[in-house]
């Protein structure tokens, strides 16, 4: 296979959508999940950059012929491996409508539930079936950015590693602790740890402001359309709800999840 040195770096130029990167690269993409090598796909400088920040280790980068370029301002791992593929060859391995040019297969960063639920004063985002992966990866971004410790995806929620959600969360999902746990094993070891839970409702809860969530604290947010499942409402040990003065019934998960989340941050920060 012919090679070309660019920048100091070598990289292998790859014509066939058959080869094994490529399909792999490929697969990763459609799935939105990972592979059976536990990699995960991403695309574009920004979540690289991010993933380099976060010491994630890369198996392979693949960068569009003519797009070479993207890797100077990348300081990608030594002898990592690089793939250089044809405009038409590199849009057949990923999934976006106007492919950014540069991608890569990581291993991703593995968490445990000591880690999402420790430190003195836990505050973490529970997400119950919260379908829309841009809400999913929103609310990540938010958890970091309002200094959640980390968050828990029940099932039903739509799977982390979803594209979308990669992109919305902006790198936050390889810093962020999070782990995707079942219900009774979570609610168990919450109660075991006496961390609090509130489960955020459109109507009858409490505000934000009269719960004390400089406390450990664990809030649960539920689905776009149909909120928190009966089941784990039941299980909360209190219910809030944000105050709206206008007219509207509801909001959008990720929106109420960062209010929640802010007013956890501004306890904390004037306890």
């Amino acid at each position: 296979m012919p090679t070309t040195l660019y920048r100091a770096r070598l990289i292998r130029i790859v014509q066939s959508r058959q080869n094994a990167r490529v399909k792999e690269l490929r697969a990763a993409f459609a799935r939105s999940a990972r592979t059976e090598l536990g990699l995960l796909a991403i695309e574009g400088s920004r979540l690289l950059q991010e993933a380099i920040s976060c010491h994630l280790q890369f198996a392979t980068v693949f960068v569009q012929t003519g797009s070479e370029a993207l890797l100077d301002s990348l300081a990608i791992p030594e002898n990592t491996e690089v793939l250089a593929l044809p405009p038409q060859v590199f849009a057949s391995a990923v999934n976006t409508e106007s492919p950014q040019g540069i991608a890569a297969l990581v291993q991703p960063p593995a968490f445990t539930l000591d880690q999402v639920l420790g430190g003195a004063q836990p505050l973490l985002l529970v997400a119950a079936g919260v379908q829309d992966p841009g809400n999913l990866g929103t609310i990540i971004r938010s958890a970091e950015a309002f200094g959640a410790t980390g968050y828990v995806t029940l099932p039903g929620t739509v799977n982390p590693d979803n594209q979308k959600t990669l992109r919305a969360s902006a790198g936050s999902i390889f810093r962020l602790p999070g782990i995707t746990v079942c219900e009774d094993h979570l609610f168990h070891e919450l109660k075991q740890r006496k961390i609090r839970t509130l489960a955020a409702v459109a109507s009858r809860g409490a505000s934000p402001a009269q719960h004390d969530l400089t406390r450990p604290s664990a809030l649960i947010v539920g689905n776009e359309g149909g909120g928190i499942p009966d089941e784990i409402l039941r299980r909360a040990d209190a219910r809030v709800t944000i105050p709206m003065p206008g007219a509207v019934e509801s909001l959008n998960a990720a929106i109420a999840a960062s209010i929640l989340l802010y007013e956890a941050a501004r306890q904390r920060s004037n306890p």
